[in-house]
Parts: C-alpha cells; sequence; structure tokens
C-alpha cells in the first residue's frame, strides 16, 4: 500500500507537470484520447480494413472485444484508482492540502483505472494494423524489395509507437489515468494481439461459435461479479467515486461504466458472426464483385458513410437495462452493416448497373 500510495503520487506530479508545460497542446492531447477511444475500432478502423482484407477486419474485431474483455477482468482485480479522484481522498498529504489536477469533459471515467482500456484498445489493433501491412511487404524477395521492406517496417513501427506515446501522454494529461496504468495497458493490449497472430480458429469460427464465445464472456464477467458481490466486494466501487469527485456531474456518462463496455462488445461480436454465417456476405464478399477495387472502395465509403448516422443515434439512459439492452443491438448493427448489408447493396446495384450495359 505504502509503495502503490508512492507509485501514484509520483504519477501527480507528473500529471502536474504535464498539465503546467503541455497546456499549449491541450487541444491535440484530447484529440488523441479520442484517437485511442475503443469504439473507434468498430466505427473507423474495422469498416476499412475489413474490405481491404477480410481476414484482418475479423482479426481486429476479436482482438479488440477480447482486449477489452481481459481488460475489464484486470480493472476488476487490480482495483485501480484514478488521479482526479484519488488526490481528493489520499491521507498522504499533510493538511490535507491535495494537489489541484485540472479536468476536462473526458476525464470522468466511471470504471477503474488499471489497466487504461483506452491504451489497451489502441495498442492491440494498431498492432493488428501493422503486422497486417507489413506481411505484404515480408513476401518480396529481390534485393531492394527487402530493403524497402526494412526501411518499411521501421517507418510502421515508429508510427506504431508515436501514436500509442501520444495516446498514453494524453489519458495522463487529463487526469484520468497515472503513468504506469497507460504502460500497463500497452504491453497487455500487444500480448493479446500477439497471441491471436496464432489463432488462425477465428476466421473459419461458426455463427454457434460466436454465440458461445458471447455466452462465456458475459457468464464469466457476470459470474464473476456476483461471486464477489456475495463476498461483499462491491466491483462497482469505482462509480461512486467518480460521481463525487468529477468537476461537473454532466461529464459522467453511463457509457463509461464497466457493465457498458461489456455489453457494447459482446453486441459487436455478435453482429460479426451474425453477418460472416449471413447469405448476404457470400452472395456479396465472396462473389466475382469481391475481387473488384471499385467494389471495396464503395463498399469502404458507403461503409464509413453509414456508421457515422450511428452517431445520431441517443440510446436513452434512464433505465440502465433498456440502455445495456439498445446498446447491445446498436453494436450489433454497426459490424453487420459493414460486413452484409453495406456489401449486399453495393454488389446489388453493380449488378443492376451491369445489367443495363449489356
Amino acid at each position: 500500500s505504502i509503495k502503490m500510495d508512492l507509485l501514484h503520487s509520483n504519477g501527480v506530479l507528473i500529471i502536474q507537470r504535464l498539465q503546467r508545460d503541455y497546456r499549449a497542446y491541450q487541444d491535440f492531447l484530447n484529440f488523441m484520447s479520442h484517437v485511442g477511444d475503443p469504439r473507434n475500432i468498430f466505427s473507423i478502423y474495422f469498416p476499412f480494413w475489413f474490405q481491404l482484407n477480410q481476414v484482418v477486419g475479423t482479426k481486429m474485431i476479436w482482438v479488440a472485444v477480447i482486449g477489452d474483455w481481459f481488460n475489464l477482468i484486470f480493472k476488476w482485480i487490480l482495483f485501480g484508482h484514478r488521479p482526479y479522484w484519488w488526490v481528493q481522498e489520499t491521507m498522504i498529504y499533510p493538511n490535507q492540502s491535495s494537489p489541484c489536477l485540472e479536468q476536462f469533459p473526458i476525464t470522468c471515467e466511471t470504471g477503474p483505472g488499471s489497466p487504461s482500456g483506452h491504451a489497451m484498445g489502441s495498442s492491440c489493433v494498431w498492432y493488428v494494423m501493422v503486422t497486417a501491412a507489413l506481411s505484404y511487404t515480408v513476401r518480396w524477395k529481390d534485393k531492394s524489395a527487402i530493403t524497402l521492406h526494412r526501411l518499411t517496417w521501421s517507418f510502421l513501427w515508429s508510427i506504431f509507437w508515436i501514436i500509442q506515446i501520444s495516446v498514453c501522454i494524453s489519458r495522463v494529461f487529463i487526469a484520468t489515468h497515472f503513468p504506469h496504468q497507460v504502460i500497463l495497458g500497452v504491453l497487455a493490449g500487444i500480448l493479446v494481439a500477439e497471441a491471436f497472430e496464432h489463432t488462425p480458429a477465428i476466421q473459419t469460427a461458426s455463427l454457434r461459435m460466436y454465440i458461445k464465445t458471447n455466452l462465456f464472456l458475459f457468464i464469466f464477467a457476470l459470474g464473476f461479479y456476483l461471486v464477489l458481490k456475495l463476498l461483499d466486494i462491491d466491483l462497482l466501487w469505482s462509480v461512486p467515486k467518480a460521481k463525487k469527485w468529477c468537476a461537473n456531474p454532466d461529464w459522467i456518462n453511463i457509457d463509461t461504466t464497466p457493465f457498458a463496455g461489456l455489453v457494447r462488445n459482446l453486441g459487436a461480436l455478435f453482429g460479426l458472426g451474425l453477418g460472416i454465417n449471413s447469405e448476404m456476405f457470400v452472395m456479396s464478399c465472396k462473389g466475382k464483385n469481391s475481387c473488384k477495387l471499385g467494389f471495396r472502395i464503395l463498399c469502404i465509403a458507403a461503409s464509413l458513410a453509414t456508421l457515422q448516422l450511428y452517431n445520431f443515434i441517443r440510446i436513452p439512459t434512464h433505465s440502465e437495462y433498456l440502455f445495456y439492452i439498445l446498446s447491445f443491438c446498436k453494436s450489433a448493427a454497426m459490424p453487420l452493416t459493414v460486413v452484409a448489408l453495406v456489401p449486399y447493396c453495393v454488389h446489388s446495384l453493380m449488378r443492376t448497373t451491369e445489367k443495363k450495359l449489356n
């Protein structure tokens, strides 16, 4: 406990220094925090990559969902505090003179702080993207191509670490994480992504397998929560702390609670399984048009545009259970749209156009 308090107090000093010295970069750091948001995986990265390479897109969803599930379990086990409430409750500062940490609209996360979900989600999905991009260049055999591969390798991994470091600094800057929490998140994300590099079975998973996986993840998380609750250990202890010490009550969002993230991810995985095992997917993404560059570009553009419309859907928050149900449905609809609905519509449009030309 003394070592952890020392780690936290040193982290507070780093946060104060960042907030003082990096004030001019506030907008950029807030932007990088949004870049690391796990929700971007489903609305930006996935629709782009799935239409380019279905293997990579499928792996991306699995990595994101399983990674975030492990993140939830780790958060419940580690009981990590967040800086913006820890400085208000710790007794290590003399005369109650706790340091002043500035808060922002994205500061008031309600779940435990360790490891960082943003850092973990960002590192795992960018790891998948970088390794996928490099897999194309590693096949080059001639000498000049090998040199180009090495340059590409250096460039892409430099980009990877620049993004991870920027996301980590942004999360520390807004006082929602301590430095050790973001470092742990990055390392955990890389480990999850690397594990899925050696798990080819996900590419041929049936709808039954997706449903079984969903049920296992949900039952294990819920059972873990209920068992500890019977032992008088409240895994939602962080929510009242967030509500108590957040500078603005409007910054508290039910979407940041532990179960909200779980439901969102389970919905995305179910939607992916439903889409991949649908007739619309077979007809469009496995048909003759799937090899055409024009088909893929149209699918990417239509998917990205359609998913932005989902941002206008506001789920009511007056009922917690209703919120979880609707959040699951919305999350399931997003990959289903990318995998089946949009490609099918583009395929039908191209087929109709070809018939008119003939």
